[in-house]
């Protein structure tokens, strides 16, 4: 698989945060570049939950200039969901195992295998740090109450992949979805999105803060927004945590 043009590469041996080194880095970007990181020593999630790196997996971000509204921006997760899915397919041939939970996680066979985390460092910047359990996965134990078990691409398949490698294969999938929503807008991008989603038509709990919705997943907007058919009428939420 061949490096895409027009994409850096950069490839330290630690690094406290890959999304904290996008933004280090911001002044001298000439284009989009990614940023793997072979140790992460402060690795965050979503709400700045720890995320855990043991050695052999995968922890990179992508820093990017982009232009327009940041909702625009934000769809870049979806983006990014296609291409993680992308690059697992092409390192595995098993495209049947994985499926995309809304908003930003991608799950293999049900357990969460990777994450994404969108930020916005500095104006105009955006970084999409993304991590992926290839060797290891983090003990049950250390994740959220309710939140789906953690597996790791080697226990469930048996497949061994390099962060390196692995990093060539997102990135050629990223370059390919990122032209194709430059091009033509969310739309096709939505569409193979809600192809491969986890749990549509089906039952879910999307979590925003104190407040829980709980309704039949039917849909994910043109905005974005995880759309679900209560009791009483049609919730679209734009940012929460959903559990199965």
């Amino acid at each position: 698989m061949r490096w895409p043009d027009g994409y850096g590469r950069r490839v330290l041996a630690e690094v406290d945060s890959t999304n904290a080194e996008a933004a280090r880095i911001a002044g001298g970007l000439t284009g989009p570049e990614w940023i793997l990181a072979l140790r992460q020593t402060a690795g965050r999630g979503r709400r700045g939950r720890p995320w855990a790196d043991p050695a052999g997996n995968f922890s990179a971000t992508l820093a990017m200039r982009v232009e327009g509204a940041p909702q625009q921006a934000a769809l870049r997760s979806f983006v990014a969901s296609l291409a993680l899915y992308d690059a697992f397919v092409a390192v595995t041939a098993r495209p049947e195992s994985f499926a995309l939970k809304w908003p930003n996680d991608v799950l293999l066979n049900g357990g969460k295998v990777a994450g994404i985390l969108l930020e916005s460092p500095k104006p105009g910047l955006l970084a999409i740090g993304i991590g992926v359990n290839l060797a290891q996965a983090p003990e049950a134990a250390a994740v959220e109450e309710r939140a789906l078990r953690p597996v790791s691409l080697l226990s469930e398949t048996g497949v061994a992949v390099t962060p390196e490698d692995f990093l060539t294969a997102l990135a050629a999938a990223f370059a390919a979805h990122e032209a194709s929503f430059v091009t033509y807008g969310f739309a096709p991008i939505r569409e193979a999105w809600l192809a491969r989603a986890a749990r549509l038509g089906e039952v879910i709990t999307a979590r925003t803060g104190k407040t829980e919705t709980t309704g039949t997943f039917t849909d994910v907007d043109a905005s974005g927004n995880l759309v679900l058919q209560t009791a009483k009428s049609r919730a679209a939420i734009a940012a929460a945590d959903v559990f199965f």
